[in-house]
């Protein structure tokens, strides 16, 4: 089927959206310390599985104590987004950190370290 890629999309999307909503106005765990991002959904092809993608900014107890605070809310935010999407049943949520954010930002301060002279550019880097 030809429409099987954007029905997972748009579910995707939605599940992004309600998600971010949700955690922005309804959250109220104290595990969750740390500005949370959704920064992206993959949802397999039967729409039984969502891998929900966060940027937590904090230090590391703050983005630990958040992502698992984030996991005791997949089974309340599945119950939620079983009522609103139009499918036979909520995927399973499985909350992911997503790097990607943290390391952009790491990258920003190298180079802002090279302009100033702070840093040998032809340095071993530590961005592994």
């Amino acid at each position: 089927m030809a429409n099987d890629g954007r029905r997972q999309d748009r579910v995707a999307e939605s599940i992004r959206e309600q998600v971010a909503t949700f955690l922005a106005d309804s959250a109220k765990d104290p595990r969750i310390t740390g500005m949370v991002t959704v920064t992206g959904v993959e949802v397999t092809r039967d729409l039984r599985h969502a891998r929900i993608f966060v940027s937590i900014m904090g230090d590391d107890a703050e983005r630990a104590s958040t992502l698992e605070g984030l996991k005791s809310l997949a089974a309340h935010l599945r119950s939620k987004l079983g009522r609103s999407l139009r499918i036979h049943s909520a995927p399973q949520l499985e909350f992911r950190l997503d790097p990607s954010i943290a390391h952009a930002a790491r990258i920003e301060t190298l180079l802002a370290q090279i302009k100033d002279g702070k840093v040998d550019p032809n340095a071993a880097s530590d961005l592994d």
